[in-house]
């Protein structure tokens, strides 16, 4: 904050003064009489202007104002990333030496998160999919059991769910077009049961469950009791486009549980992807696949760094230095062009 001060015969001619020099914008500090009372004096203040501000970031921590960091930042509030991890993403873009916004955005998620696709081939333990009530688990499955169906792999297909309603004709639709045999498991004594029967007959093997509140203390001790029952390893689906805050919450619920993966479902109907990077950081969640469309043969692909960053950067994204210049706030101008590239990416994996 820069102060000054002006003396004159009245406050008219104080102020005109004031705002000759600093302009409307300065802010008056004190008024008195000059010495004498011949006269006034006035002591007014002026914000610097963004140039000491990034003077003081630079010596704070170290580093240069970057403009491609900057356009990240942008990106991140647009998606609705959460304060804590936005700023932790921003200070690995800044770190990074990468000179295009999306790619560097790329580069500090691959740092900051794990990615694993599921095996698309053969799995030594089955996939237990768990997941809140309306995630989209059993489609899902479906989903899982007609990839590795299409890829002449062969594959087994459990319902532990016999709380919802239609849950097992549901299921029983699919398996029947894809001449899967499906089992129901009524407990863990049952998946026990059933596991051990089939042991050694399948590639992959996908297990549906009920949708589960993860704040009920009930539903997640049925949900440890199915997972402690049997060696599966627990994949966490949830909807994107949820709020964040809520989304890490389900997430460390689930992940405290035995949840090793995250599997993003409706991405296709979602244009902020805050909740699923707020899940997959509160839970510690590597990130699999993603749910692109409601088509079971094709409706899944896997996510890696690049793919991610390309849907929260869209390529040919601004640059922080025309951001700066364009009074047009970025997320407006960023819509756009995020739709328009998830779509291209998505008629790209499916041709």
């Amino acid at each position: 904050m820069r102060l000054k001060s002006y003396a004159a015969d009245s406050m008219a001619e104080a102020m005109a003064l004031v705002r000759e020099e600093l302009g409307d914008d300065a802010i008056i500090v004190s008024t008195q009489r000059a010495a004498g009372g011949q006269g006034v004096r006035i002591t007014a203040a002026m914000e610097e202007p963004m140039a000491l501000d990034d003077e003081i970031e630079t010596v704070l921590s170290g580093t240069e104002p970057s403009p491609i960091a900057e356009t990240v930042r942008d990106c991140l509030d647009y998606h609705g990333v959460v304060p804590g991890l936005l700023e932790r993403l921003v200070g690995r873009v800044r770190a990074l030496d990468v000179s295009e916004p999306t790619m560097a955005c790329a580069a500090a998620l691959d740092e900051h998160f794990a990615f694993a696709p599921l095996p698309a081939r053969q799995a030594p333990r089955p996939f237990l999919i768990v997941g809140p009530p309306g995630a989209g688990k059993t489609i899902t499955v479906a989903k899982l059991a007609a990839r590795t169906r299409l890829a002449g792999r062969a594959v087994s297909v459990i319902t532990a769910d016999s709380v919802r309603a239609g849950a097992m004709e549901q299921l029983s639709a699919f398996t029947r077009i894809l001449d899967i045999e499906l089992y129901k498991a009524r407990g863990p004594d049952s998946l026990r049961d059933i596991l051990d029967e089939t042991l050694g007959m399948q590639d992959l093997t996908f297990i549906d469950s009920p949708g589960l509140n993860p704040f009920n203390d009930n539903d997640m001790s049925f949900l440890r009791d199915l997972i402690d029952s049997v060696d599966v390893e627990p994949i966490l689906v949830m909807a994107a486009g949820g709020d964040p805050v809520e989304a890490a919450e389900i997430a460390e619920a689930f992940a405290g549980a035995g949840a090793t993966r995250l599997l993003a479902t409706r991405l296709d109907m979602t244009r902020r992807l805050g909740a699923i990077l707020s899940a997959a950081d509160a839970g510690q969640l590597m990130f699999s696949e993603v749910s692109v469309n409601p088509h079971v043969a094709n409706g899944l692909c896997s996510i890696n760094p690049v793919s991610l960053a390309r849907l929260i950067v869209p390529p040919g994204e601004s640059s922080g230095i025309e951001h700066a210049a364009t009074p047009e706030p970025a997320p407006v101008r960023a819509a756009p062009a995020r739709t328009k590239e998830f779509n291209a990416w998505n008629e790209a994996r499916q041709s």
